[in-house]
């Protein structure tokens, strides 16, 4: 069996905010955790995971409560050390209204990768979290799906954005698939 020695752990920054869906954070947390280069060498972690949020303390739409390991200053100023995003989805419709995070740090990680383009990274959103993506133009021109119940709104989204931006709008895909994986 092959060396892991020069595998490297992939740093993963996940957000959270308020009324976010617990599972749509704890799933991919789930599946980060549990994998490994060497399925039988538990010091061969796979994956390290970071958490950003506003607060110290997320509440998400179910009353599960987060810490946070950063607040979003840092996670802007730490953000080239990381190799994937994720965004959960739920809460959207606080977030849109106010324009509040993670819609800016989603731009700055779509910043990032144009300025360095040799570094492949990952912008995952996870079901109503791709109105977030949308909503910041990184969507435009590609595919992309959301919760069935939010098809409206992400066409919706995707037709102002286009027309704001000058730019071609996302096609939603309607096939009840709810994780949106870009890697740049």
């Amino acid at each position: 069996m092959a060396s892991t020695d020069a595998l490297p752990v992939i740093k993963v920054l996940i957000t959270l905010h308020p009324g976010m869906d617990s599972l749509d954070f704890i799933g991919p947390l789930e599946v980060l955790s549990q994998a490994k280069h060497n399925i039988n060498d538990d010091s061969t972690k796979a994956f390290s995971t970071t958490f950003v949020s506003a607060t110290e303390l997320t509440t998400t739409a179910q009353g599960a409560g987060f810490r946070a390991h950063m607040e979003f200053k840092e996670a802007y100023a730490r953000l080239s050390e990381f190799d994937i995003l994720i965004i959960p989805g739920g809460g959207v419709d606080a977030i849109l209204k106010t324009k509040s995070e993670p819609l800016g740090l989603i731009k700055a990680w779509s910043d990032l990768q144009k300025k360095d383009p040799k570094k492949e990274r990952t912008l995952l959103s996870i079901c109503t979290g791709s109105l977030f993506l949308a909503q910041q133009g990184i969507l435009s021109g590609l595919s992309a799906t959301t919760h069935p119940d939010a098809y409206a709104k992400f066409e919706k989204i995707s037709s102002e954005v286009a027309q704001r931006d000058l730019a071609e709008r996302c096609d939603l895909i309607e096939e009840r698939y709810v994780v949106n994986n870009l890697r740049f």
